[in-house]
């Protein structure tokens, strides 16, 4: 399969590879909304990588078709089958929150609707269609909190 750019640094490959449908048989394919979606959110994710000293961006979890989201127990709301979210890290800049706290000052330029540091492992970003709520939260083994630590 050729690849397929959605961005200068981002395919469509690598927001929509998934170990889950690979090990499970799951379709991973996006539909005509969905791929409008990614090309909006890689659009972002190159804002991102330039916040970030333009390091490499390395995407974690992108479009999740339903019965992928399904499977790894994901929400039923979740931008991620919108094409609307990534999770992601960036190793050349820093750990996760470093990357949060990168991001947030611009939350609202880039029509940001969730900035979520999980786990301390990976951040996810998440766009929406309405009004961005430009949510920074944290979420952990403890549960879910409002914004980061300082």
């Amino acid at each position: 399969m050729p690849t397929i750019k959605l961005s200068e640094h981002f395919t469509l490959q690598e927001f929509t590879y998934s170990e889950t449908a690979s090990r499970e048989g799951l379709n991973n394919t996006p539909d005509a909304e969905a791929l409008a979606g990614l090309h909006v959110l890689a659009g972002v994710m190159e804002e991102v990588r330039s916040i970030c000293d333009s390091n490499p961006v390395t995407i974690t979890s992108g479009y999740r078709s339903p019965e992928v989201n399904a499977a790894i127990g994901g929400s039923s709301t979740s931008a991620h089958m919108s094409g609307l979210a990534a999770d992601f890290i960036i190793p050349g800049y820093g750990d996760p929150l470093d990357v949060c706290n990168a991001i947030k000052p611009f939350m609202d330029a880039l029509n940001i609707d969730q900035l979520i540091w999980e786990y301390g492992d990976w951040v996810h970003l998440g766009l929406s269609r309405s009004e961005p709520r430009c949510q920074c939260l944290t979420i952990n083994n403890s549960g879910t909190i409002e914004g980061f630590p300082s």
